[in-house]
């Protein structure tokens, strides 16, 4: 019993994602829509979005942004409750979070922010921005918390005296170090890493990339990791899902997404990728501009932009089918209409 036990929690993934949703109500005041006559407007930020992550795999979310990238960071994490929809995190519902449990859960997963000069209290020292989480998940004494500050800061390539500095005192890849630091300081086992590295300097983004693949390796960490940037997806990711309005159109592992793309959005990011190989490959420039999220079209949401798109995607929207060993939400390769374009990844 003990055996099979083990052997379903070992192929269990960590993170599930079912048909999640999160609506937001951006309608008029109440006195405003009575006098007008005009209905609630809800704003479908992440609209039936489903995906799994591996134990100590990284999974990549990109997409123009608006797309909802972020929304899902912040379900995850609990910041947002579902619309619709269900995330369970080992098993357990993530809406346990609320529940007596709810501390225990929330230790094992934690989020790296975007902007590292707003994330950071900027009227507390370093030491206490990093103890901070110890304070509200340990019963650590004092002494405890600061040998665990100093050694958490020492792992991210900081000195331990930096913990008596203020924010303002650090570069930009400094403060996302702090963050780090911040994030692993109860010993979770998920990292939502929402854009990490999008306010850094390029030469900075490698140094925070490394730093995070090092301690994946020697942590055993699991990532979500979010971002609008190809070639650091490349770098970091095992899998990638491809989001567009609130939606996830194709998800695959990394070589055979960036090799083989299916979905004519993926094909387009891809082809927007400037060549810096010289090759002159043909592209297909990324037409048109990203819907009113308001006012989504129907059926396939990419239709309007896409150089395939036939009667059928205007009317229906599609559903996600296994192809190789990409899955993607598309009319077009589920019916096998022709779709030929050539792309090239050898810039990556």
């Amino acid at each position: 019993m003990t055996k099979v036990m083990m052997n379903t929690a070992q192929v269990r993934p960590l993170v599930e994602v079912r048909d999640a949703a999160r609506w937001f109500d951006v309608s008029a005041p109440r006195l405003e829509r009575v006098l007008s006559r005009k209905p609630r407007t809800m704003l479908r930020a992440v609209d039936g979005v489903s995906f799994s992550i591996r134990r100590g795999e990284t999974l990549a979310l990109v997409g123009e942004s608006g797309c909802g990238k972020s929304t899902i960071a912040r379900l995850l994490v609990g910041l947002y409750p579902l619309t619709r929809g269900s995330i369970m995190f080992d098993g357990q519902p993530l809406s346990d979070m609320d529940g007596p449990d709810g501390l225990a859960l929330r230790k094992r997963l934690q989020m790296i922010f975007q902007d590292p000069y707003a994330s950071l209290n900027p009227r507390w020292r370093v030491g206490r921005i990093v103890a901070e989480p110890m304070l509200a998940h340990t019963s650590m004494t004092k002494p405890q918390r600061d040998e665990r500050v100093d050694a958490l800061l020492a792992q991210v390539g900081l000195h331990p005296t930096d913990r008596d500095r203020y924010p303002h005192q650090f570069s930009g890849g400094q403060r996302q170090r702090i963050s780090i630091a911040r994030a692993l300081a109860v010993n979770p086992e998920f990292l939502v890493c929402d854009e990490p590295t999008s306010a850094l300097d390029v030469s900075v983004q490698a140094q925070v990339l490394n730093i995070m693949k090092d301690l994946q390796r020697s942590l055993g960490l699991t990532y979500l990791f979010i971002s609008h940037n190809l070639a650091v997806v490349h770098h970091v990711a095992d899998r990638v899902g491809v989001m567009y309005l609130g939606r996830i159109v194709e998800i695959a592992d990394r070589d055979s997404l960036f090799e083989h793309p299916q979905h004519p959005y993926t094909r387009m990011l891809l082809s927007a990728i400037p060549d810096m190989t010289g090759a002159g490959a043909r592209r297909t420039p990324v037409a048109g501009e990203v819907p009113n999220p308001l006012n989504p079209p129907s059926g396939c949401t990419f239709h309007p932009r896409c150089p395939f798109a036939r009667e059928l995607c205007k009317t229906e929207s599609p559903i996600m089918v296994a192809t190789g060993e990409n899955q993607v939400a598309c009319h077009g390769i589920a019916q096998g209409w022709p779709m030929k374009v050539e792309i090239s990844a050898a810039v990556l």
